[in-house]
């Protein structure tokens, strides 16, 4: 599966320059390259970015978690999601757990993985409980 290089432009602009909160990946089956579907502006939240990731269709996103420690220091970090809800095709469900890893060494300074299967298994109790 190839990467398309603007997804690789995209994850840098977002861990360098916090220009974009999200970013959602799809894989494009015919030009088998993954592509960028969708980026969040860095005011959008969590609800935004759960929002944009389809009910039955398998994604892989990028979130920028932003948090404050227990000592009160402005921490943030960076999560990748293999979203696979139960609904997607299987063929989908296949091709996106067989790309994930290779995908995911293209994006250098992922901090946390999350897979999920349905929107509580990423609400923002899982993004927090994760981050410390």
């Amino acid at each position: 599966m190839a990467v398309h290089d603007e997804c690789k432009l995209k994850f840098m602009e977002l861990k360098a320059k916090r220009s974009f909160r999200f970013i959602v990946f799809k894989i494009e089956e015919k030009q088998k390259q993954v592509i960028v579907e969708k980026v969040g502006d860095p005011n959008r939240s969590h609800e935004d970015f759960a929002a944009c990731l389809p009910d039955s269709e398998c994604r892989y996103a990028v979130f920028d978690y932003d948090f404050v420690t227990q000592e009160n220091c402005q921490k943030s970090r960076i999560f990748f999601i293999a979203w696979s809800p139960d609904t997607a095709r299987v063929r989908s469900k296949m091709i996106y757990a067989s790309s994930k890893d290779r995908f995911k060494r293209e994006l250098d300074g992922i901090q946390v993985e999350l897979q999920a299967t349905d929107p509580t298994e990423m609400d923002l109790d899982v993004f927090k409980s994760r981050a410390n």
